[in-house]
């Protein structure tokens, strides 16, 4: 006597599925390694005591690029944030 081996229903397949796909996505992403976009200290630099005036910018865009625009004065407003990235314009 032979048994006859049942496939799994579409169903069932499709629950499964769904069960696992979290689980292998949580997985990818902790596998992942990350970069920080942008470290403490960028800062934005004014001309005088009033803060009114930015004269220079330092430190990293969320695009993680470089930021070095102008001049460093001895007023000045440090975050560990990032600068705003704009992406340049297609070629």
């Amino acid at each position: 006597m032979t048994q006859k081996i049942r496939s799994s229903s579409p169903l069932r397949r499709t629950l499964l599925a769904a069960l696992l796909a979290p689980v292998l996505a949580t997985a990818v992403l902790v596998s992942t390694p990350t970069t920080e976009a942008a470290p403490a200290g960028n800062c934005i630099y004014y001309s005088d005591s009033t803060y009114r005036t930015e004269v220079g910018r330092f430190g990293r865009d969320c695009c993680n690029n470089v930021i070095a625009r102008g001049t460093r004065t001895s007023y000045s407003k440090c975050s560990p944030g990032c600068f705003f990235c704009v992406p340049p314009p297609p070629r």
